[in-house]
């Protein structure tokens, strides 16, 4: 059995760092925790996919709130029944004891866990929206005040490649790598998750011999 760890914050401006430190709790390798800075508006995320993929029969799953999972209250449920009748792993919740598939398997304590889901998936959905409102209505606000968005990005160094090897083979910690990238946790986090990206695209469109 692995644990794993899923993570998704909204954008890039986002801090993940509360569900670091929640994780970190649980000591879950940093190889199995997979992070997506993007919308949960549907799963269509490069990191939770590729954490489907990893994941078998009898792997333990954390989230720290069901919406960290999704916004969208159907699809909620339906990657709920994919992870655990399909894949049979199991799934919990941190912010939520009652939805820990480890627990109460019997038919009443499904009955109360699938209710539950169903109520909070539906709150994340209409939060969702809610926010998308506040958002717009920002937005048009703070152009009108002349805001203007965005940050500039810090460049990955030369190395990045060679450190993130060295750190996976364990030959060097997550606090040297930081130290030598000039990275926080949450920044390397998401670097990281850009240039296995860029390397699998890389991958795919290289001619085959």
């Amino acid at each position: 059995m692995k644990t794993y760890a899923y993570i998704r914050v909204s954008s890039i401006d986002q801090n993940e760092e509360r569900q670091l430190d929640a994780m970190a709790k649980l000591k879950i390798s940093h190889r199995n925790i997979f992070i997506d800075k993007q919308s949960g508006k549907d799963f269509n995320r490069p990191e939770y996919l590729r954490l489907k993929e990893n994941l078998g029969a009898g792997d333990l799953l954390y989230l720290h709130s069901i919406d960290r999972l999704g916004r969208n209250y159907e699809e909620i449920q339906n990657q709920w029944r994919f992870l655990t009748k399909e894949r049979k792993i199991d799934v919990a919740v941190l912010d939520m004891p009652l939805l820990d598939t480890r627990l109460n398997k019997d038919l009443m304590g499904t009955f109360i866990a699938d209710l539950v889901l169903q109520i909070l998936s539906f709150v994340a959905q209409n939060e969702r929206e809610l926010i998308r409102k506040r958002q717009a209505e920002g937005i048009i606000s703070a152009k009108k005040r002349g805001v203007k968005f965005g940050r500039p990005k810090k460049m990955l160094p030369n190395n990045f490649g060679e450190l993130v090897k060295l750190w996976e083979r364990q030959k060097i910690s997550l606090d040297e790598i930081l130290r030598q990238s000039g990275f926080s946790r949450s920044t390397f986090y998401a670097r990281l998750n850009e240039f296995r990206i860029e390397q699998g695209n890389k991958a795919k469109s290289s001619p085959k011999r």
